[in-house]
């Protein structure tokens, strides 16, 4: 997306870009957990708008080159946005009759995880992290229960994967 891209074009890397097109959205959070809410600024870091409770919402005035994503507040794993990893602000379509746009919804939802995944996320939930070598596991999922998820790794992740298209 040319948007997104640094005016440059090598710079893919992603972050927050000078906008003049507003947008408005709802931030709807239909997971089962309290969603915390991140943007990320100009320079690619996530800043914090607090939490959005289950079933709750947050209105959110954005612009068109401003990305979010969504954690879990507990713990971290991943939430989608519309089913995506990043939300990118799309333009109102809809307007109201004194010809405001119309706030667009933004559906916060838990990604399928495989049983792995759940597997470690309930023994972290259950098992306190010093106690992780008692467990009569393999050595290389005690290792991957020490790896708590971690927004900042995955947005490193996500720039990586964008330098290649």
């Amino acid at each position: 997306m040319e948007e997104q891209e640094v005016v440059s074009g090598e710079n893919k890397a992603l972050r927050s870009l000078n906008a003049d097109i507003k947008t408005h959205v709802n931030f709807i959070n239909q997971s089962k957990q309290s969603a915390r809410v991140w943007w990320l600024d100009y320079s690619g870091h996530p800043v914090s708008y607090g939490d959005i409770r289950t079933n709750g919402l947050l209105r959110m005035n954005t612009f068109l080159t401003h990305p979010w994503v969504f954690r879990a507040s507990r713990n971290g794993a991943k939430l989608l946005a519309n089913q995506q990893d990043v939300y990118m602000p799309t333009a109102a379509t809809e307007y109201e009759e004194d010809g405001d746009p119309k706030f667009l919804n933004v559906v916060i939802a838990t990604p399928v995880f495989s049983l792995r995944d759940c597997c470690l996320m309930l023994i972290r939930n259950l098992v306190e992290e010093e106690d992780y070598g008692r467990l009569d596991i393999p050595e290389s999922l005690k290792t991957d229960l020490r790896q708590q998820p971690d927004l900042l790794k995955e947005l490193g992740l996500i720039n990586r994967l964008r330098m290649l298209t």
